[in-house]
């Protein structure tokens, strides 16, 4: 009997072991598909940069740069916390009917979208003169009503990456960037070599002078085509009002709220502030602008962040449910394995920087000292994302509150002590420094309160080595790319390899070849 209890203990051992490889799988998986289509989607956003540099002069960039950071305040605001709000209450214990928490969720945002766009278009003159578009209202309610469609999205959007239905998600997000991008290059390239050659064909609807107005209208058309489409999500179950849930939710989302619009602030600030902290106005709209197209090389962390936080929301919700050391275990590596490829985009971006350069004009090149920064920033920042599911388990979501703000006093400090002196470089450093307090204190905090356990010698190893490597490739340049490129790749190459040695990970297994040639082999007759 004893011996049967103990055949009983270790059968029972691999499928909790296999359980949190299964869970860290499925997160991969996700993060994979939500990462197709948020990376491609950026990258090909990415490539309208060029577009917008070659074709407007900086200084109206910048006007773009401006109105974007305002735009995603507004959005943060308009959320007010209820995606993560509708993940934690969709997986909570006292609320069986997972559509009846999604239902409440969309006649909130409903009716708050709806009030923001009613009293944009009813101060719209004031509002406009505020940001710098006096004679241009037409660019805030734009703008405005983009922001208000978007908003009310974000819900059914969750839904599906509740339903783990990345596949619907991609696509649509597809979709949307497609229509984006197809509208851009028509206002902007084809609409214009039209008018010179037939204006009579798009007299009707074109006004060349509108200039930077079509980059507005497009992403208004694209917003409106991505809510027609998610019509499915938006029937099919019963609307229900519950106001008692409602409640819990805002009493759960408001600090996410705090948290969302100090976070949002982090990121536009600097942008929001540059051109009130530079003495010459003309030259600080010029050099906003150099700075926003520098930081779209350096977005591709944000857009691997990005893809992380769709996948990583739900996983860590439905990990919960779990008990014992395997749910501790698959957010330890998920941790590890966010460090390790953030690091690889980091090496990948900054080394090959003398090719990625040329996604944007020539005339915006003295901007590119500021992308190793932005990079780290935003690792910086990943870091503290992770982190931050200890307080969203406990819901104690004050604490993200706290640090936010706490990132958002560091921005603020640093931005007026470093923009004048500085210019855009102060922007960036501040932003180094704002998410790299944000981390640390997060990670104090959290481990008293909620001890995951991480591996901190194992993560800061990997982080030693990929700057070590980053600083020896800078040491070691020779300004000739024809030697500079293959040495780098090298190193990458080397950075991989190591830290597939650390984790032990046979290389073999990662490469399908011998199941591939077992397929192809002809099969005994």
């Amino acid at each position: 009997r004893d011996r049967f209890a103990f055949l009983t203990r270790v059968r029972r051992t691999p499928p909790t072991l296999q359980n949190t490889m299964s869970g860290v799988k499925s997160l991969a998986k996700d993060t994979a598909i939500y990462g197709v289509s948020s990376i491609l989607g950026r990258f090909l956003n990415w490539c309208l940069v060029p577009l917008y540099t070659i074709m407007f002069p900086a200084a109206e960039y910048g006007v773009v740069t401006y109105l974007y950071s305002i735009v995603a305040l507004a959005l943060v605001v308009l959320i007010y916390g209820m995606e993560t709000g509708f993940f934690r209450f969709a997986n909570h214990e006292r609320y069986s009917d997972p559509m009846e928490v999604y239902s409440t969720s969309l006649i909130s945002l409903g009716v708050t979208s709806s009030v923001f766009i009613i009293a944009v278009l009813l101060f719209l003159s004031p509002i406009s003169e505020s940001l710098e578009c006096a004679g241009h209202e037409s660019y805030v309610a734009l703008m405005a009503a983009t922001v208000a469609i978007d908003a009310f999205t974000a819900i059914p959007f969750s839904l599906l990456r509740f339903k783990h239905r990345p596949m619907r998600f991609a696509t649509l997000r597809f979709i949307n960037i497609a229509l984006n991008i197809g509208l851009n290059l028509l206002f902007i390239l084809v609409c214009p070599w039209l008018w010179r050659q037939a204006p009579a064909t798009i007299s009707w609807f074109y006004n060349p002078d509108y200039g930077i107005g079509y980059i507005f209208l497009a992403n208004f058309i694209s917003s409106v085509i991505n809510l027609v489409l998610l019509l499915p999500e938006l029937h099919g179950f019963a609307w229900k009002f519950n106001r008692k849930l409602w409640r819990e939710m805002l009493a759960y989302s408001f600090p996410l709220l705090i948290l969302g619009i100090a976070g949002i602030m982090n990121q536009t600030i600097d942008k929001i502030l540059l051109p009130d902290l530079v003495t010459d106005k003309s030259e600080a709209m010029t050099q906003l602008g150099i700075y926003g197209a520098n930081y779209k090389i350096a977005i591709v962390m944000v857009m691997f962040i990005q893809a992380f936080r769709f996948a990583y929301e739900p996983f860590i919700f439905a990990q919960n449910k779990e008990k014992g050391e395997s749910r501790m275990q698959s957010y330890r590596d998920a941790m590890k394995w966010f460090v390790i490829f953030a690091m690889v985009i980091f090496l990948g971006v900054t080394y090959y920087l003398d090719f990625l350069r040329y996604f944007i004009s020539p005339r915006y090149f003295s901007g590119l000292k500021v992308v190793p920064i932005i990079m780290l920033a935003e690792f910086f920042f990943g870091v503290f994302f992770n982190l931050s599911l200890w307080y969203k388990l406990t819901d104690r979501t004050h604490w993200g509150m706290w640090f936010s703000l706490l990132g958002l006093l560091v921005t603020l400090a640093l931005n007026v002590a470093l923009v004048p002196r500085m210019g855009y470089m102060g922007c960036a450093w501040a932003a180094l420094g704002c998410y790299g307090v944000m981390m640390v204190t997060s990670y104090f905090v959290g481990l008293k309160k909620y001890p995951i356990g991480y591996d901190v010698k194992r993560l800061m190893l990997y982080f030693a080595i990929a700057m070590g490597l980053y600083a020896a490739a800078i040491w070691i340049a020779t300004d000739n790319r024809w030697i500079d490129i293959p040495l780098r790749t090298v190193m990458l190459g080397l950075y991989i390899f190591m830290v597939l040695k650390v984790e032990r990970v046979n290389i073999k297994q990662l490469l399908p070849i011998n199941s591939i040639l077992r397929r192809l082999k002809p099969s005994k007759p």
